[in-house]
């Protein structure tokens, strides 16, 4: 999936996190991560940032993760949310491997 606009999804109330992605021309992948329990858990947001945007077919994004918290289901919901709105395409959410 190709980006073609910078787009955000999350909120930064406690428990979510906020993704924005933004395309990265030919840049490959870059995670920012911003988070209180990155030292504990910023390798697992960071792999499941990267999974989500694997199994969407994302190459190249620059991703700015602030975290409050979030579960890893909402980081995967909140990461397709900002990948589908800034490639401009619909996402079965009634997809059961989703």
């Amino acid at each position: 999936m190709i980006l073609k606009k910078s787009a955000m999804a999350g909120t930064l109330e406690s428990s979510d996190v906020m993704i924005t992605v933004t395309p990265n021309d030919g840049g490959g992948i870059e995670i920012d991560l911003r988070s209180d329990v990155a030292a504990q858990f910023g390798n697992a947001i960071r792999e499941t940032v990267r999974a989500v945007l694997e199994e969407m077919e994302v190459t190249d994004a620059a991703v700015t993760v602030l975290d409050h918290g979030a579960l890893d289901c909402a980081i995967r919901a909140r990461t397709r949310c900002a990948v589908c709105r800034g490639a401009e395409a619909k996402y079965d959410w009634s997809r059961e491997d989703g």
